[in-house]
């Protein structure tokens, strides 16, 4: 017990210092005492850092801009990537997919480890393929990237292309008196221009201006479009810079992997020398890429139709009146909204010659084919994306129409199977996070057509018989129509 309180049962005072003490007040416990944590006083930098923490509503609204504007270019060089991937890319992808491999500021999951496989053409050969009013669209798309690029680097290999796709248009429109000053001297120019580094361009351009600020009786209408000249040369000097370090990187990735193919790229100027053509309409590209051999086109004796530019022609292909009347009837139906059309035909495996080949001429039937293309809105793509700033389109199904109009045994409706390569069974998945399985689907029919087959992302269909996800399979008036879409997987909790 506490001596003081035993104290005070036994009728004495406590054996305390303060005899006067009230006894009814909190005991004094020195052994127990709560006290203030001492802090020591905050340093006069940290009351600045303090307040800097908190912004302004200018400073927060620049802010949000600036983080909007990051969001906006990062998905504008994603959607590059996958045009250019599945083989369906504009210009301006060809020019922002050879960036990435210099591009300090990319994501690296978004990298795939086939791209630096993927011949390159040089950007001052995809602006020479294009017409004024291809340039006119692509230098749009080259001001929207020059606006949103942060980077240094970057937004100098913009600027160069936007001097020199504004320069490729001038040279297309006819010429007025301001050019003739250097028309007759243009290989002059060139010879003399073309060969400085861009530090002599600048030195030269110094001298050029001076001249012009002088006294001197000097041609002006000579030399200011010989300043023009130059301006154009130094766009060329500084997209040369930018290209070869996207050389160099690329070699040095293709040296951990292929030292052969390395070496070869080191040796050549880092690009190819072809760019790929466009078909008469951006979206008409499949959207699945292909990874076996396709059919290659070949120009058709009359103009195709819009659209439709892209389909083969082959040496065996079905010509009769009464497939092309199907096939103008279908390509006269268009492409509807969320619709494109689809071509990624493959070499049917396994292939032998027919029995009746002896008795009827083996052709390919015709087609007209599409993949429907939409957004799914699950809740990632809800939580990043939204409609102003949508997701990258995907496969929710296909609508193929594949004519049979001159077939011998009109009993026995063409049929179709699908293909799974390398062993693989329904529902099994060899493909890596991120990336959908693809499998082949085979239409086979009787004399005197050939087996066609096509690949498609390998999803489970939807049987449904709602009118718009409906599933579709019947063969009337020689066209065999297989329509079918996606099943929506739902996650739940």
């Amino acid at each position: 017990m506490d001596p003081g309180r035993q104290a005070m049962i036994n009728g004495s005072k406590p054996p305390r210092k303060d005899r006067d003490r009230d006894v009814t007040a909190p005991r004094y416990d020195a052994s127990n005492r709560i006290a203030r944590p001492f802090r020591p006083p905050p340093a006069k930098g940290h009351l600045a850092n303090a307040t800097n923490r908190y912004l302004t509503q200018d400073q927060q609204s620049e802010q949000f801009v600036a983080d909007e504007d990051k969001f906006v270019l990062k998905q504008a060089k994603k959607k590059a990537d996958i045009r250019v991937r599945e083989q369906r890319a504009k210009p301006i992808d060809h020019l922002a997919f050879g960036l990435r491999f210099i591009d300090s500021d990319r994501d690296a999951f978004d990298d795939d480890e086939d791209d630096v496989e993927i011949n390159l053409p040089a950007p001052e050969a995809v602006l020479q393929s294009l017409n004024d009013a291809q340039l006119k669209e692509l230098e749009e798309d080259i001001r929207s990237y020059h606006t949103l690029e942060a980077n240094a680097m970057n937004r100098e290999y913009w600027t160069a292309l936007l001097a020199l796709c504004i320069d490729r248009r001038q040279k297309l429109k006819p010429q007025g008196p301001e050019g003739r000053a250097v028309t007759s001297v243009a290989s002059d120019v060139d010879r003399i221009l073309g060969p400085k580094t861009l530090e002599q361009l600048e030195a030269l351009e110094k001298q050029i201006n001076a001249k012009l600020q002088s006294n001197e009786p000097i041609d002006t209408d000579y030399w200011e479009a010989l300043l023009k000249s130059l301006f154009v040369y130094k766009a060329k000097a500084r997209l040369k810079k930018v290209c070869a370090a996207i050389k160099e990187a690329r070699v040095e990735i293709l040296r951990k992997r292929d030292p052969e193919t390395a070496k070869a790229l080191e040796e050549s100027d880092g690009f190819s020398g072809t760019v790929p053509q466009l078909a008469s309409g951006a979206t008409t590209k499949p959207m699945v890429r292909s990874t076996g051999p396709t059919v290659a086109p070949q120009p058709s004796s009359s103009a195709a139709p819009p659209g439709t530019a892209r389909f083969a022609s082959a040496g065996n292909e079905d010509f009769s009146l009464a497939t092309k009347a199907l096939y103008d009837r279908e390509v006269a139906r268009g492409v509807s909204e969320g619709e494109e059309i689809f071509a990624a035909e493959e070499a049917v495996p396994g292939i032998q010659k027919p029995l009746w080949a002896d008795k009827y001429r083996p052709r390919k039937p015709r087609y007209f084919n599409r993949v429907l293309m939409g957004y799914e809105w699950n809740k990632y793509n809800q939580t990043h994306y939204d409609h102003d700033n949508p997701p990258p389109k995907v496969v929710q199904g296909y609508r193929f129409n594949i004519f049979y109009p001159d077939l011998i045994d009109k009993t026995k409706a063409p049929t179709f199977k699908i293909i799974r390569e390398h062993g693989r069974r329904k529902g099994e998945s060899f493909a890596p996070a991120g990336k959908e399985d693809t499998c082949l689907i085979r239409f086979i029919a009787g004399p005197p057509y050939e087996d066609i087959a096509f690949r498609i992302v390998d999803r489970e269909w939807d049987y449904s018989a709602k009118k718009e996800r409906g599933f579709r399979s019947s063969f009337d008036k020689g066209i065999l129509q297989l329509h079918f879409q996606f099943k929506k997987i739902y996650y739940r909790k």
